[in-house]
């Protein structure tokens, strides 16, 4: 099972196992983290899943599709490069997640 790390925005850390095929916003909902809101359930429509990829150990993750690249523009937290929607990106083992301070 890939294992990812979450950086709070309050200095926490904290390991969250993903089942495997899952994404990083699937993983991050099971483990209840509450600044992952996933007000779409996972459909790449409401930017409410809003992580920052500090580290992709495979490097293997694709850039943003044109869709996702799009609701990114409309974050509540700030659009940094490495800006992604955890639905879009599939859980790999040792992802380093930043969370954002907030989602609205």
């Amino acid at each position: 099972m890939p294992k990812l790390l979450f950086l709070h925005p309050d200095g926490r850390r904290q390991e969250v196992e993903a089942d495997p095929g899952s994404t990083v916003m699937q993983a991050a909902t099971a483990a209840a983290l509450e600044e992952i809101l996933a007000e779409c359930g996972g459909n790449g429509m409401c930017a409410t899943c809003h992580v920052y990829v500090l580290e992709d150990p495979s490097g293997t993750l694709p850039p943003p599709a044109p869709d996702e690249d799009a609701l990114l523009d409309g974050t509540a937290a700030e659009r940094r490069p490495t800006s992604r929607l955890g639905c879009q990106v599939p859980a790999s083992d040792g992802l380093v997640l930043q969370l954002p301070d907030r989602q609205t």
